[in-house]
């Protein structure tokens, strides 16, 4: 039997670049859900922040269907339908959202009640598309690449907020209902006509995976579940945790994702309080932390050749470690910064803390994409969507408890600076516990070479 017709095809850059696109057009859509008509809400409507606080909260919970999502790819063995059937939802609910906020302006129940259907819309199709693009991305990328397309992939996508940020707000201005309708609905059917036509190709024709020749799904789910028949998706998600790396991997995933996106809300705030920043001053701040994360995943995409720092250095189990630890000092760092007030260099700590979030953050996602495809056969998508709920759920849990925290801290300590320390030192203690839980996660079984920590394959060089 010939093996290599059985064979996917690997992913090359260009196919990486694709499924990168698709994230941005992904990233366009909840941005201008959650950020633009955030701002219409509070600021035009004069509505109470807690609104958009609690329908972006929603859009998280919702994510807990992740593993659902990505179940039923690995039923049908196929991704495509799932990517393009998730963003259809999530446009919808994007321009469905943008008709909420009009109505709100005439008649408040109602445009709640509307806004309240398209959260859950948007977090159903971030659910769907955004768990399937991971997991075909974890299917079909050579072992070696994961680390650098895990970073193409997440600064696609940041390249989606910026630009569906800049451009919408420069639509939008000066501000009317009608520009607002206009802008979601250019954005919803472009994200959805774009990603249409990326798809196209990308995955192949119908059977195992998309490859030609191949045999029909249901004879290829057979084989790979050792001839068992299908399962419940309860079934299958108890098969998974029952596996101690994704059980392990995904405790580790909530505690690192609560850590990082803990500070998140809250990091502005300190500077104004603290350190004076105006507002202009502190997004300044901001953007020196982004730009941060964007050179800690740059400098662990470089380190995944194993050219730049050797074996060893190369490893993703070390820069998941290591950015941990890096995020917790840097996070001391801010108590000191709470201590000692307008003396302390805020700006190049706020940078290191971006770098280390970075580094962890795409070695941690690159190993997601190893771990994936290990232990039970056709659980892919069931694993990514698992640890992908768990990072959603971090996230707005993270969101609420840093503020939540910092407020009843500054109750209980008179001196706003120390409050704010508290936190911080409360959230490197966080991340001290989440490299204690990534020390324990097994490296990649892979021949000894210079990339054998991202597990080389040096035969899977790709189309591209």
């Amino acid at each position: 039997m010939n093996l290599a017709r059985h064979q996917p095809r690997p992913f090359g850059w260009l196919d990486v670049a694709r499924l990168g696109l698709i994230q941005a057009c992904l990233g366009g859509v909840v941005v201008l859900a959650t950020s633009t008509l955030n701002r219409i809400m509070v600021v035009e409507l004069a509505l109470p922040a807690l609104l958009p606080g609690l329908l972006v909260a929603l859009h998280y919970v919702l994510q807990i269907l992740r593993p659902r999502m990505g179940f039923g790819a690995d039923q049908s063995g196929r991704c495509t339908p799932w990517i393009l059937g998730g963003m259809a939802v999530l446009a919808s609910g994007g321009l469905l959202g943008a008709w909420a906020v009009v109505r709100m302006a005439h008649d408040l129940p109602v445009g709640v009640g509307l806004a309240i259907i398209a959260f859950l819309l948007i977090g159903a199709g971030v659910s769907a598309s955004g768990t399937s693009v991971l997991t075909l991305l974890a299917k079909r990328v050579a072992p070696r690449r994961r680390a650098g397309a895990a970073t193409l992939l997440w600064m696609m996508m940041i390249a989606g907020f910026a630009i569906t940020a800049g451009v919408s707000g420069h639509l939008l201005d000066p501000y009317s209902e009608q520009r607002l309708l206009l802008v979601a609905a250019g954005m919803a059917s472009l994200a959805l006509v774009l990603s249409a036509l990326l798809l196209i190709g990308l995955e192949g024709p119908a059977g195992v995976a998309g490859q030609p020749g191949a045999e029909p799904v249901q004879a290829h789910e057979a084989r790979r579940l050792g001839g068992e028949q299908a399962v419940a998706f309860r079934t299958a998600l108890a098969q998974v945790w029952q596996e101690p790396e994704a059980r392990q991997f995904t405790i580790f995933v909530f505690v690192s994702m609560l850590a990082f996106s803990t500070q998140d809300l809250i990091l502005e705030p300190f500077a104004g309080v603290v350190f004076g920043f105006t507002p202009g001053e502190s997004t300044q701040l901001s953007g020196l932390q982004h730009g941060g994360v964007l050179a800690g995943m740059l400098l662990v995409a470089a380190a995944g050749s194993g050219r730049l720092f050797g074996k060893r250095l190369g490893s993703l189990k070390f820069w998941t470690v290591a950015g941990c630890i890096a995020s917790g000092i840097a996070l001391a760092g801010l108590v000191m910064a709470g201590v000692m007030g307008p003396v302390w260099p805020l700006k190049v700590n706020v940078m290191l803390l971006g770098a280390a979030n970075g580094a962890f953050s795409i070695a941690a996602i690159a190993s997601m994409m190893r771990l994936a495809s290990e232990g039970r056969e056709a659980r892919e998508g069931t694993r990514m969507g698992l640890w992908g709920a768990a990072q959603a759920l971090a996230f707005g849990a993270g969101g609420l408890l840093g503020t939540v925290l910092s407020d009843l801290a500054r109750l209980i300590i008179a001196e706003a600076a120390l409050a704010y320390a508290l936190v911080f030192g409360l959230e490197a203690a966080l991340f001290l516990v989440a490299a204690r839980l990534a020390s324990k996660i097994r490296e990649a079984t892979a021949p000894a070479t210079s990339t054998e920590a991202f597990g080389a394959a040096p035969t899977l060089e790709g189309a591209q």
